[in-house]
């Protein structure tokens, strides 16, 4: 019998009983690059570059874990990564690495296409978006962030000025852990509707005007802003828990105001 075709068994170092007796909270790879789609309220769906990091639960007898098989998940699923099958791959991944829980952060561009105020032009608006998925002991819970870059004027500078005031871009990063299904483009509205004013790709002269003015007559501080967009948060049953943070990059120091709420409506009494 001809055995010159037969492949040795190679050792499974991985799977070998490890003497420390220490588990390890998350092990896997980090900034693995793939191409998704995401639901687009207006176009349907929109294909981008995603991020991930992929991580489970290894216990404390295991010596280490199969690399290989988080970047054989993603391939297996090709384009078809979305928001609708995320819970779905992760419980896979949990299932095919024998762990009891498992994590997967997937950080993304997401463009809506947005109009002036004034003139209509059209133009792309970018915003980071991670989806974050933890599958523990059988339990799938989402969380969605989104950066929203915004201006911000300050109600200090405007009442203390004989004119004028300064005026930033900020970023309002809101994170949300959801019960249902919600918009990239609602939790973007809801940062945008409560700052001076909302950015724009492209502006003409008569747009201009409209959000010098906007955010003239709309000062806010750090500290209104995550308060005005946290009530906005607490008022959707969607969302059972935030954080909200608003970062102002000073445009007269060197450097910059923030704030933060994090809230837990499932725990408010």
């Amino acid at each position: 019998m001809n055995h010159c075709c037969d492949v040795p068994v190679m050792p499974d170092v991985q799977s070998d009983t490890d003497s420390r007796e220490i588990a390890i909270d998350k092990v896997g790879i980090k900034s693995i690059r793939h191409p998704v789609r995401i639901a687009d309220k207006t176009q349907g769906v929109q294909h981008t570059i995603a991020t991930f990091n992929m991580y489970v639960f290894l216990p404390h007898n295991f010596k280490g874990t199969h690399m290989s098989r988080f970047v054989e998940i993603l391939n297996n699923h090709e384009r078809e990564i979305s928001i609708e099958n995320f819970g779905v791959i992760l419980k896979e991944m949990c299932e095919r690495l024998e762990a009891d829980s498992g994590y997967i952060e997937m950080n993304f561009p997401y463009f809506i296409n947005k109009a002036a105020p004034v003139s209509g032009v059209q133009s792309l608006m970018d915003y980071d978006v991670t989806f974050i998925g933890a599958y523990e002991h059988g339990q799938y819970q989402h969380t969605t962030r989104v950066v929203v870059p915004v201006t911000s004027l300050c109600p200090c500078s405007k009442k203390i000025s004989s004119y004028g005031a300064h005026n930033q871009r900020s970023h309002v990063t809101i994170t949300a852990r959801t019960n249902d299904f919600v918009w990239i483009e609602d939790i973007v509205g809801m940062a945008e509707s409560q700052a001076s004013c909302e950015l724009y790709g492209l502006l003409k002269r008569p747009d201009e005007k409209y959000v010098t003015e906007r955010a003239y007559d709309n000062p806010k501080f750090v500290e209104d802003m995550v308060r005005d967009v946290a009530a906005v948060l607490h008022r959707d049953a969607r969302i059972d828990s935030y954080i909200v943070e608003s970062e102002n990059f000073e445009s007269i120091h060197n450097h910059s105001a923030y704030a933060l709420i994090e809230r837990d409506k499932r725990k408010a009494t």
